[in-house]
């Protein structure tokens, strides 16, 4: 059995961020998904658990971060293509994110960021596979 990734988050609203993620193509599994929390699917192994946070506060004993005024994680995400990070990023401005940061072009690496409604970094980086610099 391969490993699969379970990146838990802490949200305010549950409806209005699974309208952010679905506006930005991503889908969820109705089998983890209740008024507390979804399941979004990043990846054939790879989850999100977007978890309300006052549910949140009961896996830990730490106080939850406010993500809108510090940075903990900035969740990397790989694209195929130069055009689909570009995308990625316009949809989530379009659904009421911010790309706080500039355009990271190194010519064989392109990358953009978001924040989304709840404050969460993402970045998706597209990684031309021939235009690796040599060692």
């Amino acid at each position: 059995m391969s490993t699969q990734i379970f990146v838990n988050l802490p949200i305010k609203n549950l409806d209005k961020t699974v309208a952010f993620f679905t506006h930005l193509g991503f889908t969820f599994n109705p089998d983890f998904t209740d008024e507390k929390a979804t399941c979004m699917i990043i990846g054939e192994n790879i989850f999100a658990m977007l978890i309300v946070e006052e549910y949140f506060k009961t896996f830990t004993n730490k106080p939850v971060s406010d993500a809108t005024k510090g940075t903990e994680v900035i969740l990397a995400l790989s694209s195929e293509s130069r055009e689909k990070v570009d995308e990625m990023v316009s949809k989530a401005i379009e659904a009421g994110g911010t790309a706080p940061m500039a355009t990271q072009d190194h010519g064989w690496m392109y990358g953009r960021g978001f924040t989304d409604i709840d404050g969460h970094m993402w970045e998706t980086v597209y990684m031309d596979p021939n235009g690796y610099p040599q060692a």
